[in-house]
């Protein structure tokens, strides 16, 4: 059923190392007491043996035993006991794909999501320039021209409502920034300003700037916005943390293109715990940078980590940047393009790779997936086998013949199933029927045997995995128009979309032994949620009460007690 929230809200092998069966549970060679023992509760331990148990128990950190039995055997005087009186706890979320820092910024910016009208447009920008005073840069977005029938704003709409305040204004793909007049006086962006390559200034019938800049073309204007100091950044990032443990979430992919976010991240780790965990990726370019990092510093540590780099070849489906064989339906001389020189990404693949670097490459028209899929197995070929588990971002629109290419080359498709129900509203428009075989395919992925992970792409959708597993679910478009899912063939069930969340991130991460399960030797971090999503009716699984998030064995958000 459609819910007007969605619009408002813009495996491995059983044990861990060191455990063994007793009696049909499972605990830790150890004999120690457990520290804390959840009693009475329906908890999904994410391993297909297990899947359900009453009761769970840890020490310090670490999962030591769990089943009612074990953890029985296992406590002792000292040990707080606490009933979860048939509540649900699943291991904690995992988040495959975020811009973390500008989406944490973005929380006390301007946010459009709401703007279905060129008015509302105009009038929520012009408002947020009389209550920050001239001068001060207008940042944020969300804005989506699909709201009111797919025209592009421009300039003109805004520029008497933001004479002395610079806009530029994200649509909430990120891959288009929006400016008035001020802001392409600023970036130095008139008529005979080029396209930079891999990049569209979007201009009028005289030729003249529109406002609107797609991909690379965003370059112009974001090296003269002003950096906020590191104090701020951090300040952003503990709102983003305390946003996202709310929602459950534990652990977060930063996905980002540039170093701005894993230099807030190390910063942040050096006053202590960072409350969620984080697993940093750098752009590709710079891999050698990363590299000589990690030979001077290693990889980081259980909070803070990293070691990957990302890639972006093609642009977005809404700006009509994503790559594909056959032109847009309703462009007909546009086929999108690639974001970066396909050569250059070639060898930077090529380099990561040899150095031992995990690469993630965002792809999102069928030829861009075809490219990166054919770049990924000459990079196998070589550099040699090895376990390498490289990603694709978002994988969207593939051609069918490339869904068994993922298992074969074990690349795993690190998808985002909000998208699906928002840009299921208009796809058709843009790529027409035929293509949409092949789109947003999550069941047809699984049942060709490749792994799918799944996270949010924060800001672009919102920092809750309860809409994307609802939306992984039901596939029902956030206008209310696919009420039986789009294109519903490619529901999946309920535990396949949880372990998209929890499992299948962990195994993306290279943490398969330690994180994704709740089973003994894992770290302690779960979710407690009033009604067990295994068997609530999915239309309500995005309204789900979150009752407690743990993070290393402590309560980082709600209290279970």
């Amino acid at each position: 059923m459609f819910n007007r929230r969605h619009l408002l809200l813009a495996g491995t092998g059983l044990a861990a190392s060191g455990a063994i069966a007793l009696g049909g549970c499972f605990k830790s060679k150890s004999s120690g007491i457990l520290d804390t023992a959840y009693i009475n509760g329906e908890i999904w331990t994410g391993s297909s043996d297990t899947h359900l148990v009453a009761s769970i128990g840890f020490a310090g950190n670490r999962i030591t035993a769990i089943g009612k039995d074990a953890v029985s055997a296992a406590t002792g005087p000292m040990t707080q006991i606490i009933d979860l009186k048939g509540a649900f706890m699943a291991p904690g979320m995992i988040d495959n794909h975020s811009h973390f820092l500008l989406a944490s910024q973005s929380l006390t910016q301007i946010n459009l999501r709401q703007a279905s009208t060129p008015e509302i447009f105009t009038n929520m920008i012009g408002e947020k320039a009389r209550s920050l005073g001239p001068g001060k840069w207008i940042l944020g977005g969300n804005w989506d021209e699909q709201l009111w029938g797919g025209e592009l704003p421009s300039h003109q709409w805004i520029d008497s409502g933001t004479p002395e305040n610079p806009v530029a204004i994200a649509r909430l793909d990120l891959h288009s920034l929006f400016l008035n007049a001020l802001a392409l006086k600023l970036a130095g962006i008139d008529r005979n300003t080029p396209d930079p390559q891999g990049g569209v200034i979007v201009r009028d019938a005289h030729g003249e700037p529109t406002g609107v800049l797609k991909d690379n073309a965003r370059d112009f204007v974001l090296r003269v916005i002003p950096d906020p100091t590191i104090q701020e950044k951090q300040a952003s990032f503990r709102e983003g943390i305390a946003h996202g443990l709310s929602f459950g979430v534990t652990q977060m992919h930063v996905k980002a293109i540039t170093w701005d976010d894993h230099d807030t991240l190390r910063a942040l780790r050096t006053h202590g715990e960072t409350d969620m965990r984080f697993s940093s990726f750098i752009p590709i370019k710079d891999w050698e940078r990363l590299h000589t990092l990690i030979q001077e510093e290693g990889r980081g540590d259980e909070w803070v980590r990293w070691g990957g780099v990302k890639g972006v070849f093609d642009g977005s489906l809404g700006a009509g940047t994503a790559w594909f064989r056959d032109p847009y339906t309703d462009e007909p001389d546009n086929s999108g393009m690639a974001f970066d020189n396909t050569k250059d990404l070639h060898q930077w693949i090529l380099d990561a790779d040899r150095h031992n670097l995990h690469v993630a490459i965002h792809a999102i028209g069928d030829y861009a997936n075809e490219q990166v899929l054919d770049i990924f197995e000459q990079t196998i070929a070589k550099n040699g086998p090895r376990d390498r588990r490289f990603l694709i971002e978002h994988a969207q629109h593939l051609n069918p013949k490339s869904f068994p290419r993922f298992k074969e080359l074990d690349v795993i498709a690190s998808m985002q199933p909000y998208h699906a129900i928002d840009d299921g509203r208009w796809a058709v428009n843009r790529i027409g029927e035929a293509r949409l075989n092949g789109t947003y395919a999550f069941g047809s992925l699984l049942k060709a045997g490749a792994t799918v992970s799944f996270g949010t792409d924060w800001p672009v959708a919102p920092l809750d995995p309860r809409l994307g597993l609802e939306a992984a679910v039901l596939r029902q478009t956030i206008d209310g128009a696919n009420p039986e899912g789009w294109l519903p063939e490619e529901k999946i069930t309920i535990e396949q979309a949880l372990k998209a969340y929890t499992v299948t991130n962990a195994y993306a991460g290279f943490q398969e032994d330690t994180f994704g399960k709740l089973l003994p030797g894992y770290t302690a971090d779960f979710v407690i949620y009033e009604e067990n999503l295994l068997t609530v009716d999915p239309e309500k699984i995005g309204d789900v009460k979150i009752i407690q998030t743990v993070v290393n064995g402590e309560s980082r958000f709600g209290n279970a007690v």
